[in-house]
């Protein structure tokens, strides 16, 4: 089993930054891509990044293009999400999320196989 954990959420005001934290442990070799998704009261679980754990590949929800970067570290089995201008439309739970397979369909939440428990993060205007 692969487990995730997520560091890094906290408040902040508009135009500010934070970067997220996902250390993973367990049998990470079968892991092909690694992604954040983020939820907000009311709303359906959203794709925001996914880097391919070979290569490191990169895509992005078009709401976060030019503001987040995310980038891993192999020998620290962690995958970060550096948020810059943050915006209060990006308040919501941010999830590390996992998965095996080569697929498409990247913030598809129903195809990841492992979540960590989640790190809010809070814009203020």
């Amino acid at each position: 089993q692969v487990q995730l954990v997520e560091s890094g959420g906290g408040s902040v005001q508009a135009g500010g930054s934070l970067r997220l934290a996902c250390v993973a442990s367990g049998y990470l070799y079968t892991l092909t891509r690694m992604a954040w998704f983020r939820q907000a009261p009311g709303k359906e679980r959203e794709g925001v990044a996914v880097i391919y754990t070979d290569g490191g590949f990169t895509t992005y929800a078009d709401s976060v293009k030019g503001r987040f970067t995310i980038s891993q570290d192999n020998a620290k089995n962690a995958v970060y999400l550096q948020m810059n201008s943050l915006k209060p439309e990006d308040t919501a739970m941010y999830y590390c999320a996992a998965r095996r397979d080569y697929g498409s369909n990247w913030d598809n939440p129903a195809i990841y196989k492992f979540w960590g428990q989640g790190t809010q993060v809070t814009v203020s205007s």
